[in-house]
């Protein structure tokens, strides 16, 4: 069994391992993920990524949206 937000997580890890900031600059996944200055440096895919995967986890915790489910616009 996978966990709710396993596959944006993954897209998220593979876009970063890509980026300049690991593979020019030599810095770790999660030090580019994590580093204000670092993470600015990022293509615009995973910044979106990053988003959505946070959402992914806030709405996990949060109790009413997980019996309503995500909101439709």
């Amino acid at each position: 069994m996978t966990r709710p937000c396993q596959p944006l997580r993954d897209d998220l890890v593979a876009c970063v391992l890509k980026s300049d900031c690991v593979t020019i600059q030599g810095h770790s996944v999660q030090d580019c993920l994590t580093k204000k200055e670092l993470m600015e440096s990022l293509p615009a895919e995973c910044q979106a990524l990053r988003l959505s995967f946070s959402e992914c986890k806030r709405s996990m915790l949060d109790m009413r949206r997980r019996f309503r489910g995500p909101k439709t616009q």
